[in-house]
């Protein structure tokens, strides 16, 4: 996959400074970013496991707070465990709503409403329960010359992705976030249907 690295600058933040980095995708049009914090060339160059993160965008869960899921808990918890190592990378895929787009999401949402669970209105909408890709990656990954991760997520689908493009993933690092009563059923499927690991304890 073609990915064009655009620009570089500085993105202070409640949790430190990062650094956002620009990649476009020409054959889709669509705008992607990493956020670098510390000295991923140091990492990479000795080899080492970075902590990352990869996100798919949620505007309704990581701009608009919706607690029908839990994105924007994860990405904030990514953020901080990430400034709190003092090293890491997160990279922010523009694949919203499991890669359905947004106004699809929002005709889930409303099946959701009507009943159905998450996986369900996915494919009562003639979608795959999770249509997304992480081929993007490797590209960016690729920019930032890292290879071995310790990948902070719950689902093992992304993890087989990502080894599947020949990245080496040294830990899976479990990045579970409180539930509320919006949320309970769509975490439920995620693990139930989806595969997703269990919170522990």
């Amino acid at each position: 996959m073609s990915v064009k690295y655009v620009a570089s600058a500085t993105l202070p933040t409640q949790w430190g400074e990062f650094t956002i980095h620009g990649f476009e995708d020409p054959q889709s049009g669509k705008e992607h970013v990493a956020l670098s914090f510390g000295d991923i060339d140091a990492a990479s160059a000795s080899d080492a496991s970075v902590l990352c993160r990869v996100h798919s965008e949620c505007l309704t869960g990581d701009c608009l707070f919706s607690l029908r899921c839990d994105c924007g808990p994860q990405l904030q918890t990514a953020m901080q465990r990430i400034a709190e190592e003092g090293q890491g990378l997160l990279l922010y895929l523009r694949q919203e709503g499991r890669g359905i787009g947004l106004l699809n999401k929002i005709k889930a949402y409303a099946l959701q409403d009507s009943g159905a669970d998450t996986v369900e209105a996915n494919v009562k909408l003639g979608f795959e329960p999770d249509s997304r890709g992480y081929e993007i990656c490797q590209p960016m990954f690729d920019h930032f010359q890292v290879k071995s991760l310790r990948l902070m997520t719950n689902n093992p689908r992304k993890v087989e992705a990502l080894q599947g493009l020949g990245f080496k993933v040294e830990q899976i690092v479990p990045i579970h976030t409180d539930s509320n009563p919006h949320n309970e059923s769509y975490l439920a499927v995620k693990i139930d249907k989806l595969g997703h690991l269990k919170k522990q304890g």
